[in-house]
């Protein structure tokens, strides 16, 4: 399975701000971005101020690409795919391919609150906590659909991570497209959400821009 496995905090400083893809620590004094909010790069600071100038229509582009395939942990043969599958249905391309970002279950398990990052969300299902509809997966790229019901295995519910999930989950704002049972452990996907529900630092016409030049 492949996935980006260098240093996450060298991608929000690509990007100039925040992608949160370390959790809890993000919003401490620990982040990386909070001492060194610049590009990475050899040179440093001065090496960003030489080569600002007007940005081109491809390099906000190609950001806000990379931006969206940062945030959701996604390559770029597999962001690729999704592209490919958004276009062919019906409705606005953009939006199909967010909501298609966001059904993947390592999302779902993050927005339930049932992980701190993307990145360990990831993690938990790949090492099999997790049922869906009653059956053990371990696949992060799983799409959930309206009616699928998600639950943390009852083999793991001893774990000490998942023994101390409920009071950690239940600081976390509930997302309005997901049901959650946090007594359970478990959660149901019960529409699509809607494009005030994702991200709004996303721009989703420049990446369907980026991939129909």
């Amino acid at each position: 399975m492949a996935r980006y496995i260098g240093p996450v905090c060298k991608l929000c400083r690509r990007e100039g701000e925040k992608l949160f893809l370390k959790g809890e620590r993000c919003y401490t004094a620990k982040c990386a971005f909070e001492r060194r909010a610049y590009a990475p790069g050899e040179h440093g600071p001065a090496s960003q101020m030489r080569r600002r100038g007007r940005e081109s229509d491809y390099s906000k582009q190609l950001r806000a690409k990379q931006k969206a395939r940062r945030i959701y942990g996604v390559l770029e043969r597999q962001f690729r795919r999704y592209f490919a599958v958004a276009q062919k249905r019906t409705g606005l391309t953009g939006l199909t391919l967010l909501q298609i970002l966001e059904r993947r279950l390592d999302n779902v398990v993050y927005r339930m609150g049932y992980a701190s990052s993307r990145n360990e969300a990831r993690q938990l299902v790949t090492h099999g906590h997790f049922v869906v509809n009653g059956r053990r997966t371990d696949v992060p790229s799983m799409l959930l659909k309206p009616g699928d019901e998600l639950a943390v295995r009852e083999a793991s519910r001893q774990k000490p991570y998942f023994k101390e999930l409920r009071e950690v989950a239940e600081k976390r704002t509930p997302i309005a497209w997901l049901e959650r049972d946090l007594n359970n452990l478990s959660g149901k996907m019960h529409r699509l959400p809607e494009r005030g529900e994702i991200d709004g630092n996303l721009d989703e016409q420049l990446i369907v821009e980026y991939y129909s030049r």
